[in-house]
């Protein structure tokens, strides 16, 4: 026999391997061209027959999704059933696919399909995979919610708090309080650690030694640290429309975070039409969440008038505004007021989004207003947004910031 007609056994693999991806791909539409898949093959006990009846529950237009998933039509949407089959469903693709695929299906599953009415059943908590789209979803229903629902998503929801609050904590806590030793000069550093070197080298160049090749540092300049009393005022004035889920999530565990600071006196506000203040609910983060209503219009101006009574120190003051800047209250006052408070010395942050999935639909007209007032708009990632509170507090540039972190997390406008 000819050898170069024959296929060799690992070509072979590979051909039915990506035969069997495009009929899982395809679904049950594609098994004349694809072949028929295997009871027992693939992840999961149900093998690849579970995961294309997953699949086919998920995606076939027919919505058939039966035993062998073979749906007559193209992959699509549609899923049946009652809240315990849906749970029963939720627990299988845990089984079939790894938790970057889940996710995937999950969401799928919660924008396309009539999931929210479901999510109200208590025994649907105890199959998802919990994540910010999840929380997001379970803080939009939690004020129809029966209460035992309120409760079992309450569990879900801390536990995607605890995770962010040991992924974020840390790191925001250290980088922020370097930040606030750092914000006094001093020029008798009581540590070596505490030298400004580029400041103190600029001091000294008249001091330059050309014989020596080196700068006598005669006058030191420092930092000088300071660890008693609040040193700055923090506002966190969040959105809370049904848009900016993801952003009101990592806020709150940001804000929870910030309160947890004692140089820092941290204030923590959501808005849609209306204004809320949480700030008494900063100790637990879940509490913040489930104070939040997510949904409804927005009035920016009336969000940012309350913020202005919280500020009693300009100079000392960062104002974090969270928003997608569409302004439902009257546009012109809104900037006014930001006018005033940057010109007063308040430090004003304007947030687009805080996620991870860059800046959504927003307001350019208002944000290339605000833009105009030295206050640029871009949305950040939570993994920069302790720096992003650092050079606030330091009182550096913003705009020079987020063009500097363009390619590391922050997208400016």
């Amino acid at each position: 026999m000819d050898e170069a007609a024959t296929p060799a056994p690992a070509a072979r693999d590979g051909e039915s391997e990506r035969l069997r991806r495009w009929r899982l791909v395809l679904g049950g539409a594609a098994e004349s061209s694809c072949g028929g898949l295997g009871g027992a093959e693939g992840g999961g006990a149900g093998g690849d027959a579970g995961m294309d009846a997953a699949l086919a529950a998920l995606y076939n237009r027919d919505g058939d999704g039966g035993a062998n998933g073979r749906g007559g039509g193209p992959r699509s949407a549609n899923l049946g059933g009652s809240a315990p089959s849906v749970a029963d469903w939720l627990t299988d693709i845990r089984g079939y696919f790894p938790s970057s695929v889940v996710r995937v299906m999950q969401t799928d599953a919660l924008e396309r399909l009539n999931l929210k009415r479901m999510l109200m059943e208590p025994e649907m908590m105890e199959a998802v995979e919990p994540d910010v789209h999840l929380v997001g979803t379970l803080l939009s229903l939690s004020q129809v919610m029966p209460e035992a629902a309120r409760e079992s998503a309450r569990a879900v929801v801390r536990s995607v708090v605890e995770d962010l609050e040991r992924r974020l904590a840390q790191r925001t806590r250290s980088v922020v309080q370097g930040a606030l030793d750092r914000s006094a000069r001093t020029h008798r550093p009581r540590r070596a650690a505490d030298i400004d070197w580029n400041r103190t080298i600029r001091r000294n160049l008249a001091h330059y030694l050309p014989e020596y090749g080196t700068v006598v540092p005669q006058n030191l300049v420092g930092y000088a640290r300071r660890s008693r009393g609040v040193q700055r005022d923090v506002v966190l004035a969040i959105d809370q429309s049904g848009s900016m889920a993801q952003s009101v999530v990592y806020a709150g565990v940001f804000g929870a975070v910030l309160a947890s600071i004692r140089a820092l006196k941290t204030s923590m506000v959501v808005f849609d039409t209306s204004v809320v203040d949480l700030t008494d609910q900063l100790s637990d983060p879940v509490e913040v969440l489930f104070g939040t209503r997510l949904g409804g219009g927005t009035d920016i101006n009336r969000a940012l008038a309350y913020c202005e009574g919280l500020i009693g120190r300009p100079q000392d003051s960062v104002l974090v505004l969270i928003s997608d800047l569409y302004e439902g209250g009257v546009r012109e006052e809104m900037v006014r007021r930001v006018a005033s408070m940057t010109a007063a010395g308040v430090q004003v942050v304007v947030l687009l989004a805080l996620s991870d999935e860059g800046a959504p639909s927003y307001s350019r007209e208002n944000a290339a207003a605000l833009a105009a007032l030295g206050v640029p708009a871009f949305a950040c990632t939570p993994d920069r947004f302790p720096d992003l509170m650092a050079a606030a507090i330091q009182g550096r540039s913003l705009k020079a910031w987020a063009e500097q972190e363009e390619t590391g997390g922050a997208e400016p406008v």
